[in-house]
């Protein structure tokens, strides 16, 4: 007849089949971003490039570095998302946490070397920004504050209604921030502040072309991730993208 102890065993093997997991508590970071990054018709090699120089070189940037980590975690999320027609959306470069430089130096090589997943396409930014949504809902990390950074040529042209998502994403408590890229449509950064950006803190910030488009990225970074929530404007602000920059220092071993 079995042991006292041998049905103890089994009891409590029992429990642990049928009792839920304890779920690991999530990291906790200052900020979830999302890049979401333009890859339509509009915008060819050389200029898709261009934003993944620019991203690299935003994320090699010290000042960038020092933002990351200005907050009380110290710490952010960050993935990459590539989106153009109302079924391509897709992610080039999964969540990543960034606790230091060495972090944000390692998402830059990856970057780097991240090829382009989406080549044409319309600009479906109401079916960008919803799949940008869910990748926010579900990060695995506990955020303080969620943004989604959207970068674009041009205005929607076909795909899902912006002003719906749009409202979903700012009743989530989610910053939406543009970064226009003006060369084919100048009225762009009006219509991304109109139409687009919400949430506190908010602002959209314009580039000339996508030559300009490192400068920016750069101020962008350091704009949303080391603004205060409670010190944020209370409207949607615009900053000048083309302000003289001095270079960033070497970077010592």
């Amino acid at each position: 007849m079995p042991s006292v102890r041998v049905y103890a065993s089994i009891f409590a093997a029992l429990i642990a089949v049928s009792a839920p997991a304890l779920a690991a508590p999530l990291p906790e970071v200052d900020a979830a971003l999302v890049l979401a990054v333009d890859s339509s018709t509009s915008v060819d090699r050389a200029e898709f490039a261009l934003q993944m120089e620019g991203l690299t070189a935003a994320f090699r940037d010290p000042d960038v570095h020092a933002a990351i980590t200005s907050g009380p975690r110290r710490a952010i999320a960050v993935t990459l998302m590539e989106w153009s027609d109302p079924s391509w959306q897709r992610v080039g470069i999964p969540w990543r946490i960034l606790r230091s430089a060495d972090d944000a130096l390692k998402l830059a090589e990856e970057i780097d070397t991240t090829p382009r997943l989406i080549d044409g396409g319309g600009t479906a930014l109401g079916n960008a920004l919803s799949v940008a949504v869910r990748l926010i809902q579900s990060a695995p990390v506990r955020a303080e504050r969620k943004i989604i950074d959207i970068s674009g040529d041009g205005a929607q042209n076909l795909g899902r209604a912006l002003a719906p998502v749009r409202a979903t994403a700012l009743k989530a408590g989610i910053t939406l921030n543009g970064l226009a890229i003006v060369n084919e449509e100048p009225d762009l950064e009006a219509y991304y502040r109109d139409a687009l950006i919400g949430g506190p803190g908010a602002f959209v910030l314009r580039a000339a072309d996508y030559a300009d488009f490192t400068q920016a990225i750069r101020q962008k970074l350091i704009r949303e991730l080391t603004i205060p929530v409670a010190r944020a404007p209370s409207r949607p602000i615009t900053l000048a993208a083309r302000a003289p920059i001095a270079p960033a220092s070497p970077q010592t071993e």
